[in-house]
């Protein structure tokens, strides 16, 4: 990145005095209970970049990661002054995230190329969907769109 370039997180910051609408991002914020783990999955795994960091006694305990225009938050669960205090059961059940790609057949086979483990491309709802599940258990869909009739509907194999 440039000297002069800004980061997703500087852009949404910025105060700007104008008509524009205040709400500038929507930013998905996960609590981890491995802030390591997940750091492996999303920037060695999907290629995302820390872009900012919180890390007291040198040691990450929250991040803002972007990759292609795109922005995740990441904290991990601290309880009495070490990793603790999540809630039982799996964290991220029930939780989607879609990112929506030109090409999700090209996250695929990078991601499968960094050692993660990619559902096999289908298509759904006139999108090509791969999905990948964090080491927390937040379910991610890349999906693009796709040549196939409207009419023709499949659903996720998983």
């Amino acid at each position: 990145m440039g000297t002069n370039s800004k980061t997703l997180f500087d852009a949404a910051m910025e105060l700007q005095t104008s008509d524009i609408s205040n709400v500038r991002q929507a930013v998905p914020f996960f609590n981890v209970k491995d802030i390591e783990a997940s750091l492996r999955f999303y920037v060695e795994g999907l290629a995302f970049k820390i872009t900012r960091q919180w890390n007291p006694a040198g040691r990450i305990r929250w991040c803002w990661l972007e990759r292609d225009g795109v922005a995740i938050m990441l904290q991990e669960y601290w309880k009495d002054g070490q990793p603790g205090g999540w809630p039982a059961g799996v964290l991220g059940q029930g939780v989607t995230i879609c990112f929506m790609c030109a090409d999700a057949i090209a996250v695929y086979h990078d991601s499968q190329a960094r050692g993660l483990n990619p559902s096999r491309p289908f298509v759904g709802n006139n999108l090509w969907v791969t999905t990948l599940t964090d080491p927390d258990g937040y379910r991610l869909d890349f999906e693009s769109p796709t040549d196939v009739p409207e009419e023709t509907v499949y659903s996720d194999p998983a």
